[in-house]
């Protein structure tokens, strides 16, 4: 049995179009949307590194 919601996170170094033709491949659909920073710590203080980009699908009808 399959799972129909998965959460895909767009890689380091993949765009987010190759991310949602990935999905797609799998046979699933966007359906969502999150984003959340991806902190460092430098010197004792926190500083932001990169956006975390991911992609709620659902399974695609057959």
């Amino acid at each position: 049995m399959s799972k129909n919601t998965v959460w895909f996170e767009v890689g380091e170094n993949e765009s987010i179009t190759e991310c949602l033709e990935r999905m797609k491949a799998e046979g699933y659909a966007p359906v969502g949307r999150k984003e959340e920073p991806l902190f460092e710590e430098i010197n004792g203080e926190p500083v932001p590194v990169r956006q975390i980009v991911r992609f709620k699908g659902n399974k695609l009808e057959n």
